[in-house]
């Protein structure tokens, strides 16, 4: 009886053993698969980002780099058609950026472009080429509006695809994605296998997530780098153009005897719309100008090499200011936009006269530096800016003003980028300020007075950046 009862107990437990290997070989074997399948992941991603690595090495333009990311994820994930759109510039429609030329419609497409396509297939690659898709718009406005990707193995009757039924392109397996980074909605990629394709795996569904994640943040870099590189030739074009302004204005300050005249401009930015001039008029007549042109930046700018080479033309021989400003602004008016204006100064000098002519066309008021009494005056002749009327009424308004200055008297022309400098608590450098540093240099001489306001100025705003141009002219009777 025993020999029984132990031969039963030892063949139950090498049917149990038995039982227990095959079940722990069959999720060994189930273990083994999904290593080998997770390292075929790996493997693909791996090849992706090494790609991508390769087109980053030499320098890729935008083109460049969304055909890559279509055609790099049809290979590795053996896709049959593939399509990368991103946003427009007001990010709320999708542009295509690039397509593949097997890649079915994955836009609604009305039906005469279908009916067209059947004799003429380029109507349809033109339509799907030119065509932005709106937000919720089709599958794809679905997955730019929601953000869930879409996984479609084997294509179910979806309702936003009926617009194929009739077309022979239709896909039988899709994979689309919204391209994210950093907050920013770039796009959408997707991939498509038409009836001659394999489903997606899930496996593939994964490899191709973590694609479009990479390909998001490649592109957020395309964009980031090429707005560097942009960036780094307006400078370079900028930095030129300053060069070039920088000749148009006087390299040195004119010997006009029985006057110390110096001047100086100060640009906000690289280019600016301040002006400055020293004029040969007639012998012995010496013209000193000063404009603002309103606005900033490179219009200004061409506004003011227009000013100067329409001034330069009238000038010579001409002994009043105002007839020279009018034909100024006749000249310039047609040219000028609407939102714009220049205002100006200008002075007309004698070799040691005394006296000064002066017009002033809408510009801020001279100063006048008086050396018997130290006092500061305004000269506030009448006048209108230029390129706001035609002529008919800037020549009623603007005249001739004539002053006489005595030895040490000072008369400082300066643009409102002076007046106006404000420091980090927000208060403006202002007229006061300006006087007391008139005062304070004009026994010094033009130099000085130049010198004590730009010192002045650098120290009341500190390391505040300045939004205006700053120009200064002295200008004093020996």
């Amino acid at each position: 009886m025993w020999p029984t009862i132990l031969l039963t107990l030892l063949s139950g437990a090498l049917a149990a053993f038995y039982f227990t290997a095959r079940t722990l070989c069959r999720r060994i074997h189930l273990l083994e698969n999904h290593l080998q399948d997770v390292q075929q992941e790996e493997r693909r991603v791996f090849e992706y980002l090494h790609g991508l690595g390769e087109a980053f090495s030499v320098e890729i333009d935008q083109r460049a780099l969304n055909r890559f990311i279509v055609e790099a994820s049809m290979r590795i994930l053996k896709a049959q058609g593939g399509a990368i759109y991103l946003a427009d510039k007001g990010r709320d429609r999708l542009v295509a950026a690039f397509l593949s030329e097997s890649c079915p419609p994955l836009a609604p497409v009305p039906r005469h472009i279908l009916e067209q396509a059947g004799s003429t297939p380029v109507a349809l690659e033109s339509y799907l080429r030119l065509h932005a898709i709106e937000a919720k718009e089709g599958l794809l406005g679905a997955v730019w509006t929601s953000g869930n990707p879409i996984h479609l193995p084997e294509m179910p009757d979806d309702k936003r695809l009926d617009f194929l039924h009739q077309a022979s392109l239709r896909p039988e397996a899709l994979m689309a994605c919204r391209l994210t980074f950093g907050g920013h909605k770039l796009g959408v990629l997707a991939l498509a296998n038409g009836p001659m394709g394999e489903a997606f795996s899930k496996s593939d569904f994964e490899v191709f997530k973590a694609i479009s994640e990479q390909s998001a943040f490649a592109l957020y870099n395309s964009v980031v780098y090429a707005e560097a590189s942009e960036k780094k030739r307006l400078d370079t074009d900028l930095q030129t153009a300053r060069e070039i302004q920088s000749i148009l204005l006087p390299d040195r300050n004119p010997s006009v005897p029985g006057f110390d005249i110096c001047g100086m401009t100060i640009p906000a930015r690289y280019v600016s719309g301040d002006y400055y001039d020293y004029l040969d008029v007639a012998p012995g007549r010496t013209g000193v100008a000063i404009a603002d042109v309103s606005g900033k930046g490179v219009p200004a700018s061409l506004i003011m090499a227009m000013c100067r080479s329409v001034l330069r033309s009238f000038a010579p021989g001409n002994d009043s200011p105002a007839a020279v400003l009018e034909k100024v602004n006749q000249q310039l008016y047609p040219d000028i936009k609407e939102d714009m204006f220049i205002s100006m100064a200008y002075l007309l000098l004698a070799e040691n006269s005394p006296s000064v002519t002066l017009c002033r066309a809408g510009h801020d008021a001279p100063l006048l530096y008086t050396a018997r009494d130290r006092a500061v005056t305004r000269l506030n002749p009448r006048g209108m800016a230029m390129g706001i009327d035609s002529g008919q009424v800037f020549g009623r308004v603007t005249a001739d003003f004539s002053v006489n200055l005595e030895p040490g008297d000072c008369i400082v022309l300066y643009t409102d980028g002076m007046t106006e400098a404000i420091d980090a608590q927000g208060f403006e450098f202002g007229l006061k300020r300006m006087i007391q540093s008139v005062q304070a240099g004009a026994p010094l001489g033009a130099a000085d007075i130049i010198d004590r306001l730009t010192g002045e100025l650098r120290n009341f705003v500190g390391d505040q950046p300045q939004y205006d141009d700053v120009t200064l002219i002295a200008i004093r009777k020996l």
